[in-house]
């Protein structure tokens, strides 16, 4: 019995450190909005997510459609909104679009932007063409994290990987706090693009972007993080606060700023 007992009392700390890393680590409470204190300029830079699946056989139409259309509205000083990439999905789901657009201004210019467009007859024709060759589609508007990368146009050619993550609800500061030290770890090869979290839309989201030079590239410098001191630590303490998780490997337009 005392063998028994001694066995128990060693064993109970190591199951007890076990049994924490599966629950979400208590944060002290707030008197502020999550964005407030993780965002940059709330009421400066606001981004805009779209992902749009594409019926098959029309995914070159729409490739060209918006190719001809999104450039107009990107570079119109008219609107305060500027389009920071634009992908098609090459691995993750097939016959995917995704849009990255920045609203400098926050809220009242994305409405000073879609008044307008309103008006544009142009791109109401676009929206209704471009509407036939859709299956589904959805957006998000995001704010962008204080402590990563502003996303600004680069030379190519790369590949870019979208990072998403579903947290648990309530873990949205936890997550940037372990992530305001994580991204010093993923600086060194220029692959860190943009990190975002979502306002509107499905909420607790998270959006990593990165570029590689190919898949090889993206393998080696995801590996070469794991020697470093600590990046494991953070990745032990973050994965308890993820519900789903998903990364769409994704190719560039001609048109995309980031290429």
């Amino acid at each position: 019995l005392i063998c028994r007992g001694l066995v128990s009392s060693a064993s109970r700390p190591r199951e007890d450190s076990w049994l924490k890393s599966l629950f979400v680590r208590k944060v002290d409470p707030r008197k502020d909005a999550h964005s407030n204190l993780l965002a940059k300029r709330e009421t400066s830079s606001l981004y805009k997510l779209q992902v749009h699946n594409v019926k098959p056989e029309y995914l070159d139409a729409y490739n060209k459609l918006c190719q001809e259309v999104l450039p107009k509205i990107h570079e119109e000083k008219h609107y305060p909104c500027a389009l920071v990439g634009t992908w098609n999905t090459w691995y993750g789901e097939q016959d995917q679009a995704v849009h990255l657009w920045r609203y400098e201004g926050g809220y009242p210019a994305l409405n000073d932007v879609m008044n307008k467009l309103r008006q544009n007859k142009e791109f109401t024709e676009f929206r209704r063409e471009r509407g036939n060759m859709l299956l589904s589609r959805k957006n998000q508007l995001l704010l962008e994290f204080s402590f990563w990368n502003e996303p600004v146009p680069r030379e190519g050619p790369n590949i870019y990987e979208l990072r998403s993550y579903q947290l648990r609800p309530g873990t949205m500061i936890e997550w940037g706090n372990y992530w305001a030290r994580a991204i010093r770890f993923r600086q060194d090869n220029n692959e860190a693009v943009g990190g975002f979290f979502s306002q509107i839309g499905q909420l607790y989201m998270v959006h990593h972007l990165w570029a590689y030079k190919d898949l090889q590239t993206r393998e080696d410098i995801r590996n070469a993080a794991w020697h470093k001191p600590g990046w494991d630590e953070l990745v032990y303490y973050t994965v308890p606060l993820i519900q789903e998780m998903e990364s769409r490997i994704m190719i560039p337009l001609k048109i995309s700023p980031l290429q």
